[in-house]
């Protein structure tokens, strides 16, 4: 049983708080993950919302906690010492610490992210990189995973960072499961951007049926032009729509969609890595391969490997 526990300080963002217990609190996860909520001083704590909301597990929880989430707060300037103290210790005994959306700051402020890469609201981004300047704030992706410690943009960015928490611990038919029944995007790749600057109107034959022909077709020569005819838009029309929307090019989308196929077929069969990268579209093992030591600093057979003896540590656990 995974155990996670959300550390809610004084301010507490509502959104924030809400999603963690939704991803892992709700009862059709309950064989995986033991969820609970913090706080500094157990009672009333008030939130981003006006009122206030009790709580009555205190900093103790994290002593034990496999993963620790600081959901988004108000008062950045000075997160309290003991909470800082707290997260210090859980990440030292190797709990995975995770911060959504302005939680960033926190994790900043007890010199978690120092000389890493992370990443918070675009709208605080600047802050945090003047604030704390030895962290990389990378503003333009949803989150960041590195090592045990995860980050994430605001407001949905939080959900696609649990969700990816999830595949990381259980896989990619789990992870779609949860965001099957949250009615969300089972994947979004964090390094997509936060937001875009003028969304699009769809058309009948718009982008969204277009991506689902193509996810269909992964195994074949994909060109814009291609996606542009089934769309019913010139080429030219039909890239700068695609960038507008998903905030990246038609190629770049085809090859994270690629990537994340084949990361699934890694998982949960026993294809060799050369048929997996055929089916895929990447073509060759070499290029697949290439591929992953980009996207993801592995290759696909440690990438198998790893996962399984994640998924062997789950069921031995259970």
């Amino acid at each position: 049983m995974h155990s996670i526990v959300s550390l809610a300080l004084p301010g507490v963002v509502i959104f924030d708080l809400s999603v963690p217990f939704e991803v892992f609190g709700n009862e059709e996860v309950a064989d995986r993950y033991a969820y609970s909520v913090c706080t500094v001083t157990p009672g009333l704590v008030p939130t981003s919302a006006g009122h206030a909301i009790h709580i009555e597990g205190d900093l103790r929880a994290l002593e034990s906690a496999d993963t620790v989430i600081v959901p988004g707060f108000t008062s950045l300037a000075d997160p309290p010492k003991e909470a800082l103290f707290a997260l210090r210790r859980a990440s030292a005994r190797g709990a995975r610490v995770v911060s959504l959306c302005t939680g960033a700051f926190a994790l900043a402020a007890a010199g978690l992210l120092d000389g890493r890469r992370a990443t918070t609201h675009w709208r605080r981004a600047e802050e945090l990189a003047r604030q704390y300047p030895r962290i990389t704030v990378d503003a333009s992706v949803l989150y960041v995973e590195e090592a045990d410690f995860a980050t994430s943009a605001g407001i949905a960015a939080s959900i696609d960072l649990c969700i990816q928490l999830i595949r990381t611990d259980y896989g990619v038919d789990a992870a779609a499961e949860v965001a099957r029944r949250m009615v969300v995007a089972p994947h979004r790749s964090g390094g997509q951007a936060q937001f875009i600057q003028r969304p699009i109107i769809r058309s009948t034959g718009g982008l969204m049926r277009t991506c689902d022909w193509a996810l269909e077709r992964l195994d074949e020569r994909i060109t814009v032009r291609r996606m542009a005819e089934h769309a019913g838009w010139a080429p030219s029309t039909f890239a700068r729509h695609f960038v507008q929307e998903t905030g990246m090019t038609p190629l770049r989308w085809l090859t994270t969609q690629r990537i994340a196929e084949s990361r699934r077929l890694l998982e949960t069969t026993n294809m060799t890595v050369e048929s997996i990268a055929r089916a895929c579209g990447l073509g060759t093992m070499a290029n697949l391969r290439l591929h992953f030591a980009r996207e993801l600093g592995t290759t696909p057979t440690a990438y198998r490997q790893s996962f399984r003896g994640r998924q062997t540590r789950v069921e031995e656990a259970a």
